[in-house]
């Protein structure tokens, strides 16, 4: 039947993807450069670095590698900053709260897949209280394998009783598309999250490419498209 092979949920990257969670890691950040008597670093020269972690933010913001002395305390003592300042200006890129409110006018169940831990993420969407909620919140803690493995995409599609080719991922990395082909997905690049400036994002091979939330919609109206229809009909 026509409807069994299309998309039936919509996955998300947390971070850069659904996320603006640079505000809040530029001031910690800058808080801990702050502590050690070191100059405060520019938002947009630490935004591009977010995608990648704490441990990339720390060595770019103090010229330090993972390997060299005192890069664990400094690691461990942003992660403690960070706690305490989770979501104070994250907040949802522009036009994610339309796609999310549209997805569940339609019914079509939503959900994470990040690689940022569980001890982080769950306060960080209670604080932002997304409406409608996500259908399920995948996060490292709850897989063997970070992405790009595709693992944490195929327990999400498990929780939420689909099938890896009935859904679509979304993600601000060329790691999250690996992870989506490597499912059997349909991959949703997205330009607006923390991109390198050096990086060619249409290297990535994504199904698509949107510069903005707002383009989403249109692709997945496209996508699920033959099902709307199926469900007039009937």
């Amino acid at each position: 039947m026509m409807h069994n092979q299309l998309p039936a949920a919509v996955l998300f990257d947390l971070d850069g993807t659904l996320i603006d969670t640079a505000p809040d890691f530029h001031f910690v950040i800058n808080q801990l450069l702050a502590e050690h008597q070191r100059s405060a670093i520019s938002y947009d020269y630490l935004r591009g670095y977010v995608s990648n972690g704490a441990r990339a933010m720390i060595s770019a913001a103090f010229q330090l590698d993972e390997n060299e002395p005192g890069f664990n305390n400094l690691h461990k003592r942003m992660l403690e900053l960070y706690l305490e300042h989770l979501s104070v200006d994250s907040k949802p890129f522009p036009g994610i709260t339309d796609l999310l409110r549209w997805l569940g006018s339609k019914n079509i169940p939503w959900g994470i897949v990040t690689n940022k831990p569980e001890l982080y993420t769950t306060p960080v969407m209670q604080g932002l209280n997304l409406q409608p909620s996500a259908s399920t919140v995948i996060c490292p803690d709850h897989v063997t394998e970070k992405k790009p493995h595709p693992e944490a995409l195929l327990l999400a599609c498990q929780e939420i009783f689909v099938t890896p080719a009935h859904c679509v991922y979304v993600g601000d990395h060329q790691r999250d598309i690996e992870a989506g082909y490597r499912a059997g997905m349909k991959t949703i690049a997205v330009s607006y999250g923390y991109i390198d400036e050096d990086e060619d994002i249409e290297a990535w091979n994504s199904d698509y490419l949107v510069d903005h939330a707002r383009d989403i919609q249109p692709i997945l109206e496209n996508i699920f498209k033959p099902a709307f229809d199926n469900s007039v009909s009937n």
